[in-house]
């Protein structure tokens, strides 16, 4: 099968302390980038707001101050507006964080959450409840479907012979297509008025119903669950040379490995109910950062995890913005974005191979 390869490590000229000071650079910029993404977005939309607008509301809601703005106007920056860009902020942070430690876990460049079929699984879970009317268990079963759907994967995979990254990427499309028919099942039998509409959102991927108690689901499980996974860098550059390879290093590479699985399915889980299943930031950013400061994921993993907050932020902006009133779901700005950006890339790593 013929792959984006993952680019080589940094060239031998380029010492420690100059790739340290390359990556702390793009950290510093990326963090800006995302402040200001943040503030910005928030301006943006039918009511005209000022940046100077929004930080006084964010000062006078954390008892910084009194905000200058009528309570309609407020509510509309602190209600509306800024759970939605957190949320947006989190879900992209999050699900290029798992991109990037699958693609080294399960070592193929093509793994990513929605490939390997844990959207799916967590969409179904999410729909499930959903058509039941449960939907306080909403990021349980989201969590519960993304697992099943990781475990029916890695089964399937290793149910005719060893497990590969191709075995495993060729099981994550047919899972993926099974709990796809499944959820058009659940729709098809269960849906009506509007909970089909709310159903569709899932399908499609949307932020459009996010409030600060949604929001908080997705920042939690970004503080909780994704900033551990950043000290796994070490592990993850040892998978790149090969199971040997990682235990001559003292890695237990089998437990290291469902732990990490684990985590991405259960960050998965919960970002996909705050969200819904969005597809293509997994798989693109981890290899756009590869571009900019090379495979080491101790550089790799926090950019991608900032790079993958300001692409959602400005996708579900453009979402919301581009053809106001209506509003498009934010999967498929993505994919609009991600699909001519992943064949950018394909033809870049071939002109390099």
């Amino acid at each position: 099968m013929t792959v984006l390869a993952p680019a080589p490590p940094a060239a031998p000229a380029s010492s420690p302390r100059w790739r340290g000071v390359r990556t702390g650079a793009w950290a510093v910029v990326l963090v800006v980038a995302l402040a200001v993404s943040i503030v910005v977005s928030v301006t943006l939309g039918p009511a005209e707001l000022s940046a100077d607008d929004v930080w006084g509301t964010i000062l006078a809601h954390l008892g910084l101050g009194e905000s200058a703005l009528s309570p309609l106007r407020d509510g509309i920056v602190w209600e509306l507006r800024m759970p939605r860009v957190l949320a947006a902020a989190a879900v992209g942070a999050g699900l290029a964080l798992c991109g990037a430690i699958m693609q080294a876990v399960l070592r193929n460049p093509l793994a990513d959450p929605y490939l390997l079929g844990l959207s799916s699984g967590a969409s179904f879970g999410a729909v499930t409840v959903i058509v039941l009317g449960f939907t306080v268990a909403l990021p349980i079963a989201a969590f519960a479907g993304a697992l099943a759907a990781l475990v029916a994967t890695l089964a399937l995979a290793g149910a005719v012979g060893r497990i590969t990254s191709s075995r495993t990427i060729l099981a994550g499309i047919a899972v993926s297509a099974v709990l796809g028919a499944l959820t058009s099942l659940v729709i098809f039998w269960s849906a009506t008025g509007d909970s089909y509409r709310e159903i569709l959102s899932w399908l499609l991927g949307s932020l459009a119903g996010v409030t600060w108690p949604t929001a908080v689901i997705a920042l939690v499980a970004i503080a909780v669950i994704g900033l551990p996974l950043l000290a796994s860098a070490g592990a993850l550059d040892a998978f790149a040379f090969g199971d040997r390879a990682a235990a001559s290093l003292g890695i237990a590479v089998g437990r290291t490995r469902w732990v990490l699985l684990g985590a991405t399915a259960l960050l998965t889980g919960c970002l996909v109910a705050v969200s819904g299943s969005i597809g293509f930031i997994g798989l693109v950013v981890p290899h756009a950062v590869r571009l900019l400061v090379g495979a080491r994921h101790r550089a790799l993993l926090p950019l991608s995890l900032l790079t993958g907050a300001i692409f959602l932020v400005w996708a579900d902006t453009l979402a919301r913005t581009l053809f106001d009133p209506r509003e498009l779901p934010v999967g498929v700005v993505t994919a609009l974005i991600g699909a001519p950006l992943f064949a950018v890339l394909l033809l870049r790593s071939r002109r390099i191979s």
